[in-house]
């Protein structure tokens, strides 16, 4: 039996070593840290962390407040929140019949999404029989609304675009 020998050729390129190995190990790691690092900064950059300055005091409070969403809830009041132009907004209130809820005195926090912006205090005056309208800068914002008829108050947050 004879055995055929191969002509082997000795690679002529660089040899692959350890220091390649972590070379690429390092620059692996180092991206991962590295993107870690700017999600982890841009995420504590744009929230605070804070719900209630409190959470005992709030945890005290949070069966009133169970009641008083129940109650806010069986009234059956919807809201719609739109622009009325560039630089107002407008909010249409109705009650659980779909009539229009004339004689509320309504009020406004808009808080800015990301909070690039101030929150601003509205107090919206009633423009026509359920339509509720104040000044806000264009731009997106969350309004915490409350609305006072007689013995009813309502709450309800919503977006305007």
């Amino acid at each position: 039996m004879t055995q055929q020998r191969r002509n082997v050729r000795p690679h002529q390129g660089r040899q692959f070593t350890g220091k390649h190995m972590a070379a690429i190990m390092i620059a692996f790691f180092g991206t991962v840290i590295a993107v870690n690092v700017v999600m982890a900064r841009m995420a504590i950059s744009t929230f605070g962390g804070v719900v209630v300055e409190n959470s005992y005091v709030a945890s005290q409070h949070f069966n009133g407040w169970l009641d008083e969403a129940r109650t806010e809830k069986a009234l059956g009041w919807k809201a719609l929140f739109g622009r009325r132009a560039a630089a107002e907004m407008q909010v249409g209130l109705v009650n659980s019949l779909g009539k229009p809820l004339a004689g509320a005195h309504v009020t406004a926090i808009a808080e800015h999404p990301l909070g690039l912006r101030s929150d601003e205090t509205l107090t919206l005056r009633e423009v026509a029989p359920g339509e509720y309208a104040a000044p806000l800068p264009a731009g997106r914002w969350r309004l915490r609304l409350t609305a006072k008829v007689g013995d009813h108050t309502w709450r309800t947050v919503g977006d305007v675009l």
